[in-house]
């Protein structure tokens, strides 16, 4: 789909990621076990658990990089199978030499063709780099040099590379981490207009349970194990998400009053 979803129904028929059953061994250690849950087109889903829930793992087993049991379907808007289904991809963070001197251009140009950056970029390639950039609100950054970008700029980079082509299934993994607030709400509000526009599925993995809450449209709590799933305020009000972050809300909430104390007239 180009500009809206009845265009993306024409270009892709995909209506659905389906996990049944999904299990993940690693020797003896069991990583997953028995996850079943569909990420819809057209909808957030955000993925939360704490540190090693296995939340990397089910990531690593949708892009097809980790061996698992069960059944992980792509399925149409008929029921069937769907083949080869395009996959965009946003990392927490990308290792590079920041002293390299490679401009956001040149990155994004070496992505979308086989020309070698440094025999330079052609105008066509160019005006398909600032027209992908133009989607997450990073044109003007096409001529800066990577390593001199913010994090926030950074992230929107790389969301705009997991765009090229434009994805079935947009994966964000942490894709906030140590992002400034600005910064972090500029990122979600151009995933959201993105979501709107081409109707992709969307799954992100985040700790950020107020940006969760924000955002996401259906919430998957696992711990090695589906716990639970639902909208956020009901997965987050649920006994499950309270008995595995107890410690963490007990923080949260001595710290807010904590701070009532202090503005107290």
């Amino acid at each position: 789909m180009k500009n809206n979803s009845k265009a993306r129904a024409d270009a892709c028929d995909l209506c659905r990621i389906e996990l049944d059953h999904v299990g993940v061994t690693a020797g003896a250690d069991v990583l997953l076990q028995d996850v079943s849950f569909h990420i819809h087109c057209g909808q957030l889903t955000a993925l939360v658990g704490p540190n090693g829930a296995g939340k990397t793992t089910l990531v690593q087993s949708i892009l097809g990089q980790r061996p698992h049991t069960g059944r992980i379907r792509h399925v149409d808007a008929d029921g069937h199978d769907f083949a080869a289904p395009r996959i965009g991809y946003v990392p927490q963070q990308l290792p590079f030499d920041r002293e390299m001197p490679l401009t956001v251009c040149d990155l994004l140009a070496a992505s979308l063709s086989r020309r070698p950056v440094w025999t330079g970029v052609s105008k066509t390639t160019r005006e398909r780099v600032h027209q992908i950039l133009n989607e997450t609100q990073a044109a003007k950054l096409i001529d800066k040099r990577l390593g001199a970008l913010s994090g926030g700029e950074l992230q929107r980079v790389l969301l705009a590379m997991a765009l090229a082509p434009v994805p079935d299934l947009l994966v964000l993994d942490e894709p906030v981490s140590g992002v400034d607030q600005n910064g972090l709400s500029l990122f979600l509000q151009t995933v959201s207009a993105l979501r709107n526009t081409h109707h992709m599925a969307i799954l992100m993995v985040s700790h950020d349970w107020e940006l969760v809450r924000r955002y996401a449209d259906w919430v998957v709590l696992v711990q090695q194990k589906l716990l639970k799933q639902g909208p956020p305020n009901e997965v987050f009000s649920s006994p499950e998400f309270e008995r595995i972050f107890r410690g963490e809300i007990n923080r949260n909430l001595e710290r807010d009053k904590t701070a009532g104390e202090m503005y107290k007239p």
